[in-house]
């Protein structure tokens, strides 16, 4: 069988276009390229997989979503004006709720999720 085109359904590409956002690639194998993402992924795992032994895949994934609660929610940033990655989101959507598809008030984790 010959190549297929990418499937078109409702995923990031048509969001992206949708909102007038250019998507890009990064060249493969090439991390230093994307150097956020790449810092990113640094942090994760010196915060799980290089700091601990997990016996079973599960294991990890509940770690990782412990962490990511943990630095969205606790974790203040310089780059931020101190504030959390949650906080900073909720500042912007206040003063450009033009911004938002969903209200990012109910989007925090807690009793009712």
């Amino acid at each position: 069988p010959g190549l297929s085109r990418p499937h078109r359904g409702h995923g990031p590409l048509q969001l992206c276009e949708a909102n007038g956002i250019e998507h890009r690639l990064t060249k493969p194998n090439h991390p230093w390229t994307n150097g956020q993402v790449e810092r990113m992924n640094r942090t994760i795992k010196d915060a799980t997989v290089k700091r601990f032994h997990y016996e079973s895949h599960d294991q990890p994934r509940t770690h990782l979503g412990d962490f990511m609660a943990a630095y969205n929610f606790a974790h203040r940033l310089k780059t931020l004006g101190g504030l959390t990655p949650y906080e900073y989101i909720c500042k912007i959507w206040t003063s450009e709720p033009d911004r938002f598809i969903l209200n990012p008030i109910h989007q925090m984790p807690g009793l009712n999720t």
